[in-house]
């Protein structure tokens, strides 16, 4: 298993990215650089978080557009593993392989702590291993997830929220919603479920210096894969 960290202008999570997947998770990880136009040689992206291209326009709009997103469009079609976090997230939206937006937080004040997950789709390979609440950070000032009724009926209907915001006893609660995210949504799937994005950061969960190591039960999935092939 190879995964692809993209490196955006801007982004700042790609060498937590890179450092997690390579030295937690036990899998390869390289960089690649948002001007290139093929995923040859690699069996998975890492969309990381951060700023890209200092969030002009929407964030994610422009990062959306980057020529590396077209391949990357292309793989996760094909069904290749695909994870985007924070930033990350947005893009996938911009890009349209995730649907809804990311609008910024409804108390108009970036949110830096820890908080509490459920896993709603088990069947994925995001989500599988997350049989818990799981507790991870979130750093962001634009995380509030939002779609029409019709998307969230789809979502819904089609188990593709991957999780959502809950207090520690696993009830998604207002209190334990930190942006005011449609439904408590923290993180969705495509169709496919092979495509996850979420606002809180799993890479930064992986080691107990850390205060938590519960970034692993996502991140984990690509092991999964790899030990399929």
């Amino acid at each position: 298993m190879r995964v692809a960290v993209l490196r955006f202008p801007g982004a700042n999570c790609d060498q937590d990215g890179l450092h997690a997947l390579r030295d937690d998770v036990g899998v390869e990880a390289e960089y690649l650089w948002h001007e290139e136009t093929s995923l040859a040689g690699f069996d998975a992206v890492f969309v990381p978080g951060g700023f890209t291209y200092g969030d002009y326009l929407r964030c994610g709009a422009i990062a959306s557009r980057a020529p590396v997103m077209d391949a990357v469009a292309d793989a996760a079609r094909g069904g290749m593993p695909v994870i985007g976090v924070c930033n990350g997230f947005q893009v996938l939206c911009e890009a349209g392989l995730l649907p809804g937006a990311l609008l910024g937080n409804a108390g108009r004040r970036f949110v830096c702590r820890d908080v509490w997950l459920r896993a709603e789709n088990r069947a994925s390979i995001w989500t599988a291993g997350a049989d818990r609440p799981v507790r991870m950070p979130i750093a962001h000032g634009e995380g509030r997830y939002v779609c029409d009724e019709e998307t969230l009926r789809a979502l819904h209907e089609e188990d593709r929220i991957a999780f959502r915001y809950v207090d520690a006893a696993g009830c998604p609660t207002e209190a334990a919603n930190p942006n005011g995210s449609i439904d408590n949504i923290a993180g969705v799937l495509d169709a496919g479920g092979n495509v996850l994005g979420l606002m809180p950061h799993p890479e930064r969960a992986t080691k107990a210096l850390l205060g938590s190591t519960d970034g692993l039960f996502i991140l984990d999935g690509l092991r999964l894969v790899a030990a399929r092939r």
